[in-house]
């Protein structure tokens, strides 16, 4: 009897494990995501008392505050890019200028946690929102050069693929947003199919605009809708440094996803210090998980 007690106890270990593992492997798979759109504003001398050296720590803090395992940032330029870059040690980034494709121009810089998630292709993957994507260029209407970064990544507590794009629309014309729309839908078909997608950014459009209908006409829909929690905070993302009461402002910065991936929560963060946000638009905050 004495002998058959250390085997029958291995035996009851491996059975506990077989049960464990499935629960432990189930329980990775439904660790949320946080995925953040935040348009910091390009730094702009005529912003005073709101320039970029007074107001890039309070950006920064609140970045830090949420840890997004995704980041879509818009209207930066390269030198807050680097200070961004410094401040998030965690965190990494893609995406290229949209003046030349290196380091001109603003960039919609798409920075994820390194500690959550894994960049397995998409590291050099920039467009241009026109009818030559593959290199810096306008068109139709567009005042100036838009961009779309996107990055396939790897979930590392589950080991699930995600795809997310970050982008940021002409501020001016109508045709150039609906094509953008467009484009990003068509890039999305043919890069990710029916797998896990995150679509954020500035799009400068409201939800009852032609290229919202575009957006969502087909298999993307816009998270403040399918949030499992009701949304949280003003209906407004886009309005200047000043907080005014009651606000000027539209929703203009969005998160969309597909059908693959579930919307847990969804914020518009209202932070503020001195009557003055950080920027001159509110960042959104969903918290997610691929299905």
């Amino acid at each position: 009897m004495k002998t058959l007690f250390p085997i029958l106890l291995l035996l009851s270990s491996v059975i506990v494990v077989a049960v464990i593992t499935p629960q432990l492997r189930a329980q990775a798979q439904q660790e949320p995501l946080g995925v953040m759109t935040y348009n910091i504003r390009y730094d702009n001398p005529d912003d005073a008392p709101n320039t970029w050296d007074n107001r890039k720590e309070r950006v920064t803090n609140l970045m830090q505050l949420y840890e997004p395992a995704f980041l879509g940032t818009q209207e930066v330029l390269f030198h807050q890019l680097e200070d961004i870059d410094r401040a998030l040690t965690d965190y990494r980034w893609i995406g290229k200028g949209r003046k030349d494709g290196k380091k001109g121009g603003e960039f919609s810089a798409l920075f994820y946690d390194s500690r959550k998630v894994e960049l397995v292709a998409g590291s050099d993957s920039t467009i241009w929102l026109s009818k030559t994507p593959g290199q810096p260029s306008k068109d139709w209407d567009a005042a100036l050069p838009r961009v779309l970064t996107w990055g396939e990544f790897e979930v590392k507590s589950s080991g699930d693929r995600i795809f997310v794009f970050n982008t940021h629309f002409d501020h001016v014309g109508e045709t150039a947003r609906t094509e953008s729309a467009r484009i990003i839908l068509d890039t999305i078909k043919k890069t990710a199919g029916d797998r896990p997608v995150v679509l954020m950014g500035d799009f400068n459009i409201v939800d009852d605009s032609k290229p919202y209908q575009v957006l969502t006409s087909s298999f993307m829909t816009d998270a403040i809708h399918t949030s499992d929690l009701p949304h949280v905070g003003p209906a407004f993302t886009g309005g200047g440094f000043e907080v005014q009461i009651p606000s000027r402002g539209r929703r203009i910065d969005y998160v969309f996803t597909n059908n693959a991936v579930e919307v847990l929560k969804h914020a518009t963060i209202t932070s503020f210090r001195n009557g003055y946000y950080p920027s001159d638009h509110l960042p959104v905050f969903a918290e997610i998980k691929v299905k």
